[in-house]
């Protein structure tokens, strides 16, 4: 069995090693991935290093306003050679998407990691499923390289560690969780504003979009397991874009004697995409991995092929079994 724990001085010497750096977010970023590896690569400016960010995937409009979001690059556009890539918050090599070509491209590899599945596909990896994100462990790189905070890396950590906690409300919100946020206002975080932009302001198409989910909103298990679907159609006569159905699959989830949810959407490929979320104890990472996803106890995703309704009979029949397996 693969150890995970963290290594904080061993990233933090090859760090130090090395000039120039890249940092790999996973495909569909979010929060945690893009917050943390912006944190990280201000922290590494800081130093003088020469640090790209890479992703994929469009970063998501709600994080917008995070320091350096607009330099986040394909990896295409990946010149010449790295002394080190380190990927952030990638739970298996799947997860870097396009972004595995760079590891060719670099002479060391680390990774910074909070998935209890992680397989340690790099040369140094620091990996610790006890910590609710990767922010978390980000601001312990940070301070192992001895990089002070400031306004900015903390609206990075913010949102990696808002994002990955659902606002501080999951039960994977540690003591520690709070440390870090009392740093993050101590280095000038301006609260309010981030909370508002991250969790209360929503765009109109994805108002829209969430009620033509909730349309379809169907109770199973006597009532304690819901799926939502979305269609390209949806979509497209909402004007909205993927990442305005993140948060969707919650709404499923929050109800009353609800202990699994999933929402599945139609992709442009013919795939389709599933969330999984689950009300602790129950857990929804096996029936995601059965689909080859993966992702947290309580919340994880998968991509499975179309078409969407088959999709969403197997993905029932996934989380009763896996309802049934925690009875046993």
């Amino acid at each position: 069995m693969t150890m995970l724990t963290r290594k904080p001085d061993a990233v933090a010497a090859l760090i130090r090693e090395s000039q120039r750096i890249a940092l790999c977010c996973h495909v569909n970023p979010d929060g945690d991935t893009l917050g943390s590896a912006l944190a990280l690569r201000l922290g590494l400016i800081s130093l003088g290093k020469d640090a790209e960010v890479f992703c994929q995937d469009k970063t998501p409009d709600i994080l917008r306003s995070l320091a350096g979001i607009e330099t986040v690059r394909v990896p295409e556009e990946a010149q010449g050679r790295f002394d080190l890539l380190i990927s952030i918050d990638v739970s298996d090599e799947k997860r870097m998407g396009r972004c595995i070509s760079l590891m060719d491209m670099a002479d060391r590899t680390a990774q910074i990691d909070h998935h209890g599945t992680n397989p340690c596909f790099m040369q140094v990896n620091s990996v610790d499923p006890a910590s609710p994100a990767t922010a978390v462990l980000i601001r312990e790189q940070l301070s192992a390289l001895g990089v002070a905070l400031d306004s900015r890396i903390a609206a990075c950590l913010y949102a990696g560690l808002s994002t990955d906690t659902g606002n501080f409300a999951f039960a994977s919100t540690t003591a520690e969780t709070f440390r870090v946020m009392a740093e993050l206002m101590e280095a000038g975080l301006q609260l309010g504003e981030m909370n508002r932009q991250l969790f209360r302001q929503r765009a109109k198409a994805q108002v829209q979009l969430l009620n033509r989910a909730l349309s379809t909103l169907e109770f199973h298990r006597g009532g304690q397991v819901t799926l939502m679907t979305l269609t390209r159609k949806d979509f497209e006569e909402c004007g909205a874009l993927p990442e305005h159905a993140d948060m969707v699959v919650n709404y499923g989830l929050d109800i009353e004697g609800v202990k699994a949810s999933a929402m599945l959407r139609e992709n442009g490929d013919g795939k389709v995409k599933v969330s999984f979320r689950a009300v602790e104890p129950a857990r929804v990472d096996r029936a995601a991995a059965s689909f080859g996803g993966g992702g947290h106890a309580q919340a994880s995703g998968a991509t499975m092929d179309g078409p969407l309704i088959t999709a969403k009979e197997q993905v029932l029949a996934a989380l009763i079994r896996a309802l049934d397996e925690d009875n046993e």
